[in-house]
């Protein structure tokens, strides 16, 4: 016991200077999805954020594939020196039901920083459908069932995990539509292709606005300031319906906690920055208050929504692999 004892205190000082000599060279950040989507988006406003307190580049690359599992598991396996770094939105809780054969554990992989923002979704349906308010909507749709059309950007993607909530909650079946993204989903909806979808607020506030589709909720506890007449789903009818397409960054387990201590000093940092706060507002999101960036914060929301979804995924029947 003794010479553990000795061993720690040797390991102390040498984790304090781990800790005092980083990031001496740049950052990797992982996106697991497309350049130019969300959260690619979010990413890089997020690392140009942190870089200026780290002083060091933050590179945001991206690592696209299998629904963010791809650069998911890169960063799982990589070294756990604070060097390579993860941001995920909710598909990163998700795919722990929807793949069942994922070569990390989600639980348990990562080390986590702090989440960033969680950005509102929106119900919508093409510029004709029948119904005018989310009421008139979910009694049309238990009536029409599997006669109505619904579209998702592919398994796991945040218009799937809306779907299977909605459908959840109004104990019907709609026929699901995958596609490959998001605007070729918004293209067939402008062209009355297809009946409904959820998407993020990024993507649809100028459609809702220009009056090109019919929209019925926001997905989140609050209303947009972008779109102050659009209800939230609970304020329209579908009490406890909340789904946000929350953000969080991670670094491979077994990372030293005083690193992990500096990256979440930086989040937190930028996240205050007037720059950021101002560009997320233009993409429909905004920061996190500064007690979720912390890595107790996004630990617990994962834990959660890890609980969450497995019932709903397992009860759709909908797998990945």
């Amino acid at each position: 016991m003794r010479f553990i004892a000795i061993i720690s205190a040797l390991l102390l000082p040498l984790g304090a200077a781990v800790a005092q000599d980083y990031p001496a060279r740049p950052i990797t950040m992982l996106v697991p999805f497309a350049a130019g989507g969300p959260t690619d988006t979010i990413a890089r406003l997020t690392a140009a954020g942190m870089a200026k307190s780290l002083g060091q580049q933050v590179i945001v690359e991206n690592a696209t594939g299998a629904g963010g599992t791809i650069g998911a598991t890169r960063a799982a396996r990589a070294q756990p020196d604070g060097y390579t770094l993860l941001i995920h939105h909710v598909g990163i809780s998700t795919a722990a039901t929807l793949y069942r054969n994922l070569s990390y554990d989600t639980k348990t992989a990562f080390a986590p920083i702090g989440l960033v923002t969680n950005a509102p979704m929106t119900i919508i349906a093409r510029p004709d459908f029948p119904a005018n308010t989310l009421k008139e909507l979910v009694a049309y749709a238990q009536q029409q069932g599997d006669k109505l059309t619904y579209a998702n950007a592919g398994l796991g993607a945040a218009s799937h995990l809306c779907g299977m909530l909605f459908m959840t909650a109004i104990q019907k079946q709609l026929t699901t539509v995958p596609y490959k993204g998001n605007g070729p989903i918004m293209n067939d909806l402008l062209g009355k292709q297809i009946d409904l979808t959820c998407d993020q607020a990024t993507n649809t506030t100028g459609p809702i606005t220009a009056k090109q589709v019919k929209a019925y909720a926001i997905t989140t506890r609050e209303r947009l300031k972008s779109l102050p007449d659009l209800p939230t789903a609970d304020e329209a009818g579908l009490k406890g319906f909340e789904l946000g397409v929350w953000h969080g960054i991670y670094a491979p387990k077994g990372t030293p906690p005083a690193v992990v201590q500096k990256l979440t000093a930086a989040l937190q940092s930028a996240l205050k920055d007037p720059t950021l706060i101002a560009r997320f507002n233009d993409i429909n999101t905004e920061p996190v208050p500064q007690d979720k960036a912390t890595p107790e914060a996004l630990g617990a929301m994962l834990a959660s929504e890890i609980d969450r979804w497995a019932p709903i995924i397992k009860a759709a029947g909908q797998y990945a692999d």
